[in-house]
């Protein structure tokens, strides 16, 4: 990162650390604070609205968010930690998961368990491409490094396994009864609140990397909300308030370890069952889709690898793919 860029993030943090509180400020006062014009104030105040800040610009008094905001705090997170692996904080970023992967690029060596986590991200993505809306301070953005000791192979069910986690942290912490759709989405009352986004790299039969990315919905901007084209939920909607995004990291950090490890050593059966009893879809018929086939059925569950189960004409087949899309409908396929 060029010093005029890290200079900038540091100038931009301190202006939402003023503004968090949710009061107004002068373009005055806050260039005062920072020894930088009111002009200088204005333009990054203008990058971070870019960045998806929440921000109200109000005629002759300043600026103020549209709600208060909580900052993620590395030093906070480090005297709650219960994991001896790195957390580090990240202003703005591409994408956590890619700054993960270009630090094993890079030749570094990486704690198990280590965790980045970011204000924003300009280039946030979920399965298969999509965009995933990540607005300034807003939701989480949360990447995991873990090394899978037998190779890639033993990434089957990963994905469910992270779900799992996620929703075991979130249901002891705000007693919320998550669903999970296969194979990475997670759920509260029938609307999307997160998604996963493992990413490998390594050898087929000796050890290799996994990244494990989680953008779990916090408090969406109604701007950013706006280019969300499927229903969605957030965690402060639900809740009485906003939940504190730097216990949700410490918790997340340690239960997603404590079920990686457990998973290392058992595979992926002991989770089906968890995985089947939060599953969006069980009991309703579904269709799957490939980018060369689409198959409907019965939801089923997953069996003792991950695989999708599917009833269809009395046989129960299981189906497992990366590039698979399942969706609801409505009826029982035609004969």
């Amino acid at each position: 990162m060029s010093k005029v860029l890290a200079h900038s993030l540091a100038i931009q943090r301190q202006l939402v650390l003023y503004l968090a509180d949710g009061e107004i400020c002068s373009g005055e006062w806050l260039g005062q604070q920072l020894g930088i014009s009111r002009a200088a104030i204005a333009k990054h105040l203008v990058q971070l609205e870019g960045y998806g800040l929440d921000l109200y610009k109000i005629k002759g008094k300043g600026y103020r968010l549209a709600e208060p905001l909580q900052l993620l705090d590395a030093a906070l997170i480090k005297q709650q930690q219960q994991w001896n692996a790195p957390v580090w904080v990240q202003s703005v970023t591409d994408s956590t998961n890619n700054q993960l992967l270009q630090k094993l690029s890079d030749g570094q060596s990486l704690d198990a368990g280590t965790v980045l986590v970011a204000e924003a991200q300009t280039a946030g993505r979920g399965r298969r491409g999509k965009n995933w809306i990540s607005p300034f301070g807003a939701n989480l953005y949360f990447s995991m490094y873990w090394p899978l000791e037998q190779g890639i192979q033993a990434a089957m069910g990963l994905s469910l396994v992270i779900g799992v986690a996620v929703a075991k942290t979130l249901e002891q912490l705000f007693q919320l009864p998550v669903q999970l759709k296969w194979p990475n989405d997670i759920y509260l009352d029938g609307k999307k609140l997160g998604g996963i986004l493992v990413e490998l790299a390594g050898q087929s039969h000796s050890q290799c990397d996994a990244v494990i990315g989680l953008g779990l919905n916090i408090s969406m901007p109604s701007v950013s909300a706006a280019q969300i084209d499927q229903p969605f939920t957030s965690l402060h909607s639900v809740l009485e308030q906003r939940p504190d995004r730097n216990q949700l990291v410490v918790a997340l950090q340690k239960q997603l370890v404590s079920q990686l490890l457990f998973f290392a050593d058992t595979g992926f059966a002991p989770f089906a069952a968890e995985f089947s009893r939060r599953d969006l879809f069980a009991g309703q018929w579904v269709q799957l889709s490939s980018a060369k086939q689409q198959v409907q059925g019965l939801c089923c569950g997953v069996d003792e690898r991950g695989a999708l189960l599917l009833e269809s004409d009395g046989q129960r087949q299981s189906h497992y793919g990366g590039e698979l899309s399942l969706r609801r409908i409505e009826h029982a396929p035609a004969d």
